[in-house]
């Protein structure tokens, strides 16, 4: 039987392996410093830190902001009245022109030859009628006589009526024959910006019902100038309240204020008013047109182009802001949150109004007194303890408002 040895180096490693194990277990059964029975507890963490202003206090006019269309308040199609050659362009494209002053000229030469024709037949007719009346003139004294039957002294007197009513009809072609050479000359109706020449010269115009017409120019408004815009009929109301308390001078009553912003404005720098509500609802819609009048005598506006306008929705009064910032949103609702005296953090549901001067105008739902949560809002759970750190609010410098959605947030 063979008989195995082990070498005396592989006994020390074992020795060491056990020696190692020992030590590690008894360094897991002594307590980690600090927690041995008896030691201080650990302190508890500090409240975040979040600042916390009071609501801006300022006398505001809230205001409604509506997408509106300008319009002409005169618009009219220049057409031909008689046909003919178009012979001359009297306008450049685009020009102001004033009411009577020449835009084109058609051929005359036809006209005038009818004028001519239509005076000589009426030569004709008078001269006619005379010879009628000296017939008539002479043939009573033989009538008298008894020399000439009462039969051929009818027919002359008869002869002479028509021959007198042969005159006002070349009379009335005279005025008509007149009427269409007059027509050769298009002028102006209206005061105005002139459209471009639909037609040059040399071309054939049409007149005749308005489907067959030619069309050459138009001419529309431009000082003052309209603009129309639909309000909602719950907004129609407010501002009839408004209107009853204010003895109709703001709101929806014919002159009221209201203000206006091109596309390239960040303000409303332009100021008009209110000229005219229409007299039903829009039953497609649920909207009642709205008409205001600007003054465009720099020519800024344009009809056809669009902008925003507003109207007054409240009257002057003190109103609370606060910074977009310090809201929060939920699936239901707006709120915002307040901290106590003692750094508690409570919730408060808020009803909000449009922007102005970069702040929000906060309509319900917070007192002035309050401290709001404006900057750390993550930081902060309702019933939990914060740190607050007073801070006021800016006023804002901007005198905007925001779009109709955003006042119904």
């Amino acid at each position: 039987m063979m008989r195995r040895t082990i070498s005396p180096w592989l006994g020390h490693a074992f020795a060491l392996l056990a020696l190692t194990l020992g030590l590690a277990g008894a360094g897991c059964d002594r307590p980690a410093a600090g927690t041995a029975k008896g030691g201080p507890a650990p302190a508890p963490p500090k409240p975040p830190v979040v600042t916390v202003s009071q609501p801006l206090v300022q006398e505001l006019i809230e205001w409604d902001e509506y997408t509106a269309r300008f319009e002409a308040y005169a618009q009219v199609e220049v057409r031909a009245r008689v046909s003919g050659y178009l012979t001359k362009v009297a306008f450049a494209d685009g020009q102001e022109v004033k009411p009577g002053d020449l835009l084109f000229e058609i051929d005359k030469r036809p006209f005038e030859r009818a004028v001519e024709q239509a005076r000589a037949e009426l030569e004709q007719a008078k001269t006619k009628a005379e010879n009628a009346k000296l017939d008539v003139e002479r043939g009573r004294p033989l009538m008298e006589r008894r020399v000439m039957s009462e039969k051929v002294f009818d027919d002359r007197s008869n002869v002479l009526r028509e021959a007198e009513a042969a005159i006002k009809v070349a009379e009335a072609k005279v005025a008509t024959a007149e009427l269409d050479l007059s027509f050769t000359t298009i002028v102006a109706p209206i005061a105005g910006r002139i459209g471009r020449s639909l037609v040059t010269p040399g071309n054939w115009v049409s007149a005749g019902s308005a489907a067959n017409t030619t069309l050459l120019t138009t001419i529309v408004t431009q000082n003052p100038i309209a603009v129309y815009f639909d309000i909602s009929e719950s907004n129609y109301l407010k501002y009839r309240r408004l209107a009853e308390s204010s003895n109709g001078t703001s709101g929806a009553a014919t002159g009221a204020r209201v203000e206006l912003a091109m596309s390239d404005e960040k303000t409303f720098q332009h100021a008009g008013t209110l000229d005219f509500i229409d007299n039903r609802l829009d039953a497609g819609t649920a909207t009642m047109r709205a008409r205001a009048r600007f003054d465009n005598a720099g020519r800024l506006f344009s009809p056809g182009m669009f902008a925003r306008v507003r109207l007054a929705s409240t009257p002057k009064q003190p109103t609370m802001l606060l910074p977009d910032a310090a809201i929060g949103t939920d699936q239901a609702s707006k709120f915002v949150l307040v901290v106590a005296a003692d750094g508690t953090v409570s919730r408060r549901v808020v009803k909000l109004g449009p922007l102005h001067g970069g702040l929000r105008i906060v309509r319900e739902g917070l007192t002035p007194s309050e401290l709001v949560i404006t900057n750390g809002l993550m930081r902060a759970r309702p019933g939990a303890k914060v740190t607050p750190e007073r801070k006021p609010i800016e006023p804002g410098t901007e005198r905007t408002a925001a779009p109709a959605a955003d006042a119904k947030r």
